[in-house]
């Protein structure tokens, strides 16, 4: 997928809130002093009155926006994945989870694609610390379309959303006339007979390309993209599993937690599946390119290529 256009979905993100801020008068945004780097300083532009620089302090960041929901606001609070999510969960989880608030929580720079930034900032945990929150959303977007759709269906909807984006540019896969999001459902990208693929995130441009090159192997691969992991489309999930016997999953996050231990908690209850999990082995990510990491941990198209071959055979 060299030739195919790439961006980076924090910008996506940034772009979109300044496309909803139109649409939603209501909506503002807060960042913790990183609105460069996690892109809401276009709607900072766009809208001052609407932009709340909190400082290096995510967790009193999380209160203004819990007490802006409680007076009719829909508040965007942005940072790090790192950040958001693992320095602030006590407070996402009693101010924001807990009485069930309006406030939606963009998690940028989430992933081994933070790259030289190294493990303290490879945030791969965030999906398994959001899932545990009673009520909470988690949306794990592919592409630049995707994203942007994402941000408008968690503007749209009442209730606490978090939405994970990654530092580095991935294909643009979903600009086709025919695109829809709809929260909490799955979209099939591929027909398969052989083994299901699940991915999320950036591993859905992966998946594609590894299902290519088992066609080639002679291996029928069914690709899905989960992009929204809770609630998780079970019906899709079951519905494949049943179809090809065998599953993978792949995500740019550890595999305890985040999108296959989802998948094996529906299929080990409803549907018991053989299943192999690509992502972060239970190790912390390291520095070093975004794409020398990506190849390093079997995240790219030739490494999901190589663990599916080896799972079916």
């Amino acid at each position: 997928m060299a030739d195919v256009k790439k961006i980076a979905t924090r910008d996506s993100y940034g772009n979109a809130l300044v496309e909803c801020g139109a649409d939603f008068p209501n909506l503002v945004v807060l960042d913790a002093d990183l609105a460069n780097a996690t892109k809401t300083g276009v709607f900072q532009k766009a809208y001052p009155d609407r932009h709340i620089d909190c400082g290096i302090a995510e967790c009193n960041m999380t209160g203004i926006a819990a007490g802006l929901a409680t007076c009719g606001k829909i508040p965007f609070i942005s940072s790090f994945a790192m950040f958001a999510t693992g320095r602030n969960f006590e407070q996402v989880r009693n101010s924001i989870g807990y009485p069930h608030l309006n406030v939606k929580i963009g998690g940028t720079h989430a992933g081994i694609t933070v790259g030289e930034d190294g493990a303290t900032h490879q945030c791969n945990e965030d999906i398994a610390l959001m899932r545990t929150i009673p009520g909470m959303t988690v949306i794990v977007p592919a592409d630049d379309v995707e994203a942007r759709a994402a941000v408008r269906a968690a503007a749209e909807y009442v209730g606490p959303v978090y939405l994970r984006f990654g530092r580095a540019g991935v294909p643009v896969i979903n600009d086709r006339p025919d695109y829809k999001f709809e929260m909490g459902k799955g979209v099939l990208l591929r027909e398969g007979k052989d083994v299901t693929i699940i991915a999320t995130g950036i591993t859905v441009a992966s998946a594609l390309e590894a299902a290519d090159m088992l066609a080639a192997d002679g291996i029928s691969a069914e690709v899905i993209n989960i992009h929204t992991i809770k609630p998780l489309d079970e019906e899709l999930v079951i519905a494949s599993a049943k179809k090809t016997g065998k599953v993978v999953t792949a995500e740019e996050h550890s595999v305890i937690g985040g999108l296959g231990s989802a998948v094996c908690d529906c299929l080990s209850q409803k549907c018991p599946t053989l299943v192999h999990r690509i992502g972060m082995q239970d190790v912390f990510g390291e520095s070093g390119t975004a794409n020398a990491l990506v190849e390093k941990y079997g995240l790219d198209g030739k490494g999901v290529y190589a663990s599916v071959k080896d799972f079916v055979k």
